[in-house]
């Protein structure tokens, strides 16, 4: 591809140097796992979301997964979730044994709608969990009024929202438990898996920190059944150097979309829309064509990348055939999968290239 959807080569070229610094560190420390390097990461990331704790974990469905354990989430209770997110949200819920209950997006934003929550909630729910899809956040205050008043949890998947504000306020301490992937494509990420929680309630992050380290605080002696889930500490050390450069490199991916936005106004293309309380982390810029396919087959005959997130809904996977849940049921996710496309976006691609694919969308 003359433009790939993402380089994540050019993140490592920018910062080549630090990055050595920084592996060659824990290299030369001896300690690999868990360890100084992983407790300062967790400091410097809590402290950017305004969170008062942050846990490392080895990847954001272990993020989501253990979030839920920590409430006690289990078999016979149920989880809001989204229809239209990416499928990692639900395998959550159904690791520990719950129910996934889905609840349609607001067809604007593409993120969970929360005037059908209420609608969804029955004795059997425990935990409401939104999610900031494409790294814009989902409309908190309503969810989370909605959870006190039937004392509910609220779970926040934000594995694409880093550096994402909602009402002014970075996401990382608006529900009970945040949580956060640091898959390579992030717009923070490692070299490698990874994941976190943030929160504000220390009993929470005592829990997942036992559950992480197979249930265990002191070596062999295990108080509950937990499981092997520990950032590591190489990857923590790159995401300490890349965390640094996070807030330029947010700026830089906002640039990019404000450009998309303007220039394909009148295209015929149904471009993101921001509420007025949102500051997106655009970790994705994700247009809507009733000609999808052929968008798409026409960017990339011009050498362009392009993806789709996501092509198939979590209710129509073959995974979740057992919930008996027919396609026309959840309409707005399945009309979603049908018609996003997401264009290239990422603080390394050049202001020449949005351009180019500005013209063979036009053109």
């Amino acid at each position: 591809m003359k433009i790939p959807f993402l380089d994540l080569g050019a993140a490592y070229r920018e910062l080549k140097a630090e990055i050595d610094t920084a592996v060659h560190r824990v290299l030369d420390s001896g300690w690999y796992i868990l360890g100084a390097e992983v407790d300062t990461f967790e400091r410097e990331w809590a402290s950017y979301c305004g969170a008062a704790h942050a846990v490392g974990l080895a990847n954001g469905l272990d993020a989501l997964t253990l979030a839920l354990r920590a409430l006690d989430v289990g078999p016979g209770d149920e989880v809001i979730v989204p229809s239209n997110t990416y499928i990692a949200t639900w395998l959550a819920v159904s690791a520990v044994g719950a129910t996934p209950v889905p609840v349609e997006p607001d067809p604007a934003t593409h993120n969970i709608d929360p005037a059908r929550i209420e609608a969804a909630i029955t004795s059997a729910t425990k935990v409401l969990l939104p999610v900031h899809l494409y790294g814009q956040p989902a409309d908190l205050d309503p969810i989370l009024n909605l959870a006190q008043r039937y004392g509910l949890d609220v779970v926040e998947d934000a594995a694409q929202a880093h550096g994402a504000r909602y009402k002014g306020q970075r996401i990382g301490a608006h529900g009970h438990i945040v949580c956060w992937s640091f898959y390579p494509g992030k717009n923070l990420g490692a070299l490698g898996d990874g994941g976190a929680i943030t929160t504000n309630d220390g009993d929470l992050a005592e829990r997942i920190q036992v559950l992480r380290n197979y249930g265990s605080r002191q070596k062999y002696v295990n108080e509950t059944r937990g499981v092997n889930s520990r950032l590591d500490p190489i990857q923590a050390a790159v995401l300490r150097v890349k965390l640094r450069v996070l807030e330029e490199w947010t700026e830089r991916r906002r640039e990019i979309a404000g450009i998309y936005s303007e220039t394909l106004a009148g295209t015929g293309l149904l471009l993101p829309q921001v509420p007025g309380w949102a500051n997106p982390a655009w970790h994705l810029y994700v247009v809507r064509s009733t000609d999808r396919e052929g968008l798409q087959d026409k960017l990339s005959k011009a050498g362009i990348g392009t993806l789709v997130h996501y092509p198939i809904p979590p209710h129509m996977q073959e995974a979740y055939s057992c919930l008996g849940i027919l396609p026309d049921r959840l309409p707005l996710a399945r009309d979603l999968a049908r018609d996003v496309l997401s264009l290239p976006i990422g603080p390394h691609l050049p202001f020449d290239a949005v351009g180019e694919v500005v013209d063979a969308i036009v053109g």
